[in-house]
């Protein structure tokens, strides 16, 4: 079921200290994430990765023009949120059970966003567990 209507839907996603913003609204299969075409994004892993729900949507992509708006974080944290909004944005705006089954069956995180987060390093060591070694023996 695809609504007539040109009204815009918002939707959100987050990944790490990334945090997209998907709006979607009928057009003609344009997609953008930063007011750049998603075909355009570097590099390609992100750029996969960004495409993963539009070609699990199959034809969908080809009815709704999606603009994505992505702040903070890294490059592949920024790509997995803008992810997680297309594929948020396209489940509902379909109401489609068989697409929402689709993309849990191929990434259930693409659906539900992922809490874990770096852990801050420590005193006493390299890093967040790593510590100097000791031996008195």
């Amino acid at each position: 079921m695809i609504r007539l209507t040109n009204h815009v839907k918002l939707y959100s996603g987050s990944r790490k200290t990334a945090k997209a913003t998907a709006a979607i609204q009928v057009g003609s299969g344009r997609i953008k994430i930063n007011k750049v075409p998603v075909e355009l994004i570097m590099p390609k892993a992100a750029r996969d990765l960004i495409l993963t729900p539009l070609i699990l949507a199959g034809d969908l992509r080809d009815k709704v023009d999606i603009d994505v708006k992505v702040k903070g974080g890294g490059f592949m944290g920024g790509a997995e949120a803008a992810a997680i909004a297309i594929s948020r944005a396209l489940v509902d705006w379909g109401k489609d059970s068989e697409l929402k089954q689709r993309i849990t069956k191929f990434d259930k995180n693409l659906l539900v966003e992922d809490p874990r987060r770096k852990e801050p390093k420590k005193f006493g060591g390299p890093g967040a567990r790593r510590r100097k070694q000791k031996s008195y023996r």
